[in-house]
C-alpha cells in the first residue's frame, strides 16, 4: 500500500509546547487570584489527562479541592489560552528539530499532510503562525482538533475524525505522537506511529511504536525516503 499521508500531532511532537503550556496555567491561575502553581513534576503527572479543562478538573479532584462548576473552569481555560498564545506570538517556542524540513519534503514529494491533536484551534495556529506563517495553514489539508470530537486522547476519535476527512485508510498513512495517550490513540485507529518524546514524556511506554526518536534529526534522519522504507515494511 502506497504511503499517501502523514498524520501529526501537535503540543510536543511539533513543538516542545508543554512547558509553555504549564506557565500558561500558572499565569491563568495568579490572574483569577488562585494561590494553585503547577510545578513540572505536578505538571507530568497531570499530563496522563488529555484537554486543559479536563486537566484542571483533575487536578481539583486529586488534590481534594473544592469542585468548580464547568462555566467557571471554561472560563479559566480560556484565560490561560490567551497566555499560551500571547507567548506563542512572541515566538518563544520553536519547532523542534527537523519538523519544518519534513513537513517541505512531504510537501515537495506529493505527501497530504493532516493533523490529529487535542489542543484548540487557536493553539495550533497560533503556533504555525509564529513558527512557519500564517499560509503554512493551507499547507495542512485536515485539521483535527480538540473540538472536534467528543472523547480525547487515548480515544481514537480525533483520529478516525482525521481518516475521514482525508478519505484515506490507515494503511496508507503514518502518525507522529510524542506520548504514551498519543500513541494509543493512533494505533487504536490502526495508524503506525512514529514517535518522539518530548521532556516530559520522555518515561513513557512507547510498546507499540512503529519507530522512537529523540527527535526528527536525531540520532538519525527521518525523512521521506527513510518513512516510506518503514512504511514499505509494514
Amino acid at each position: 500500500m502506497t504511503l499517501s499521508a502523514l498524520i501529526f500531532d501537535v503540543d510536543g511532537t511539533l513543538a516542545d509546547t508543554e512547558e509553555a503550556h504549564r506557565q500558561a496555567f500558572n499565569l491563568a491561575f495568579a490572574a483569577a487570584g488562585l494561590d494553585w502553581h503547577w510545578d513540572q513534576n505536578l505538571y507530568t503527572r497531570l499530563l496522563s489527562v488529555t484537554g486543559g479543562q479536563a486537566r484542571i478538573g483533575f487536578f481539583l479532584e486529586q488534590s481534594q479541592r473544592p469542585a468548580l462548576a464547568d462555566p467557571h473552569i471554561a472560563e479559566l481555560h480560556k484565560s490561560k489560552t490567551a497566555f499560551y498564545v500571547e507567548a506563542m506570538q512572541a515566538g518563544r517556542v520553536p519547532l523542534r528539530p527537523g519538523v519544518e524540513r519534513l513537513l517541505c519534503e512531504a510537501r515537495d514529494q506529493g505527501l497530504t499532510l493532516a493533523i490529529a491533536t487535542t489542543t484548540t484551534p487557536v493553539n495550533f495556529q497560533s503556533l504555525i503562525e509564529s513558527t512557519l506563517g500564517r499560509a503554512a495553514l493551507d499547507w495542512f489539508a485536515v485539521i483535527g482538533a480538540g473540538d472536534c470530537v467528543e472523547n480525547l486522547k487515548p480515544a481514537p476519535d480525533v483520529y478516525l475524525w482525521t481518516l475521514d476527512r482525508l478519505g484515506l485508510e490507515p494503511s496508507r498513512c503514518l502518525a507522529f505522537e510524542d506520548s504514551a495517550n498519543g500513541l494509543k490513540a493512533a494505533t487504536a485507529a490502526g495508524l503506525a506511529t512514529i514517535v518522539t518524546p518530548c521532556p516530559y514524556t520522555k518515561d513513557h511506554d512507547f510498546t507499540g511504536a512503529l519507530s522512537v526518536h529523540d527527535n526528527l534529526d536525531e540520532p538519525e534522519r527521518v525523512d521521506v525516503a527513510f518513512l516510506r522504507q518503514l512504511h514499505g515494511r509494514l
